[in-house]
């Protein structure tokens, strides 16, 4: 499964009301460690398909989404479960450090 594009109109149904733990990675194009988390976010997405759910919001295209959760810094991850923040990264991390959180 792919990750999914998560914006205002979605994310409460795919995050929020989610039966299984949502990792959510708060990006935008022009951000370096962004661009090198990426990769990971998506191997972690076909890993872990039926188990986590993965999502992606692009912080300049959703800045309400990014002002609601407090994110000052990115690359930002939260992992979701049962609607509330469970974990939280903020900036790059390995692999092992993010399926941590679930």
């Amino acid at each position: 499964m792919a990750e999914i594009i998560l914006t205002s109109d979605n994310f409460q149904a795919e995050v929020l009301e989610s039966d299984v733990p949502v990792l959510v990675d708060f990006w935008a194009t022009w951000c370096g460690p962004c661009k090198m988390v990426g990769p990971i976010v998506a191997e972690i997405a076909e890993e872990y398909e039926g188990k986590v759910k993965v999502g992606k919001v692009n912080v300049d295209e959703q800045p309400a989404l990014a002002m609601e959760y407090n994110v000052t810094a990115i690359p930002t991850l939260f992992v979701f479960k049962g609607g509330q923040i469970d974990g939280k990264i903020v900036g790059f991390a390995q692999k092992d450090e993010i399926t941590k959180l679930f």
